[in-house]
């Protein structure tokens, strides 16, 4: 005859030996989610050298037109200078 003790133990133990598996696996994804939270993934580190880019590219546009309004404001000092000198030949060459 079986023993009643061992029929009423095993489904006890078997909930266990599942219960334990379950805890493990738990245990697993929780830290391969924690790795993965504690290292930046490629997406992060590709979006903080765009963001590094644009900035350093809206400096350098800056700059670029800082340059361009000086160039633009030097050329029109030197046409005026210009016009002022062909002005004073044209007035020469005209009395002589």
């Amino acid at each position: 005859m079986a023993d009643d003790s061992t029929e009423t133990t095993r489904p006890i133990d078997d909930a266990f030996a599942r219960l334990d598996a379950a805890l493990a696996r738990l245990d697993a994804v929780v830290a391969r989610r924690l790795e993965a939270d504690a290292a930046p993934d490629d997406r992060d580190a590709e979006l903080a050298l765009m963001d590094e880019d644009r900035a350093r590219l809206a400096a350098a546009l800056d700059a670029a037109s800082a340059h361009l309004a000086d160039v633009e404001a030097t050329t029109g000092v030197v046409g005026h200078r210009l016009d002022r000198a062909i002005e004073t030949v044209q007035g020469v060459l005209g009395r002589a």
